[in-house]
C-alpha cells in the first residue's frame, strides 16, 4: 500500500502507517499538482491530509487518481467543498494515529 501525507503531520500518522508496512511519501510545500505528482499520487492508495489548510490538494489528487482514498486526520473543520471527496474525517483528539493506521490498512 502507498500513502501520501499532505501537511506537517504533527500526530505522526506517517510513522503509524509505516509500522503497518505502508510506503509513505510527503507532498511537499502547498501540496500542489507538481508536489502530488512528485510524491506519486498517480499510484497512491491513500491520501492523508493532516492540515485542512491544504484541502485544495484533495480535488487535485482525485483528478490525478480517481481511486485514491482520502482521509483527513486533523483537528480543524474540513471545508464543505471537499467533504464529498473524503472517505474518512478523524479528529486526532478522538482516535490515536496507530488506530487510524490499523483501520486504513
Amino acid at each position: 500500500m502507498q500513502a501520501i501525507i499532505v501537511g506537517s503531520d504533527p500526530e505522526d500518522l506517517a510513522a503509524a502507517l509505516e509500522a503497518h508496512d505502508v510506503t509513505v511519501a510527503n507532498a511537499a510545500g502547498t501540496a500542489d499538482r507538481e508536489a502530488l505528482l512528485d510524491a506519486g499520487v498517480e499510484d497512491a492508495d491513500l491520501l492523508a491530509v493532516t492540515d485542512v489548510g491544504l484541502a485544495t490538494s484533495i480535488p487535485v489528487a482525485r483528478e490525478l487518481n480517481p481511486d485514491v482514498r482520502v482521509v483527513v486526520y486533523a483537528r480543524d473543520s474540513v471545508p464543505e467543498f471537499v467533504r464529498a471527496s473524503t472517505a474518512l474525517i478523524v479528529d486526532p483528539d478522538l482516535i490515536d494515529p496507530d488506530t487510524v493506521a490499523e483501520e486504513l490498512v
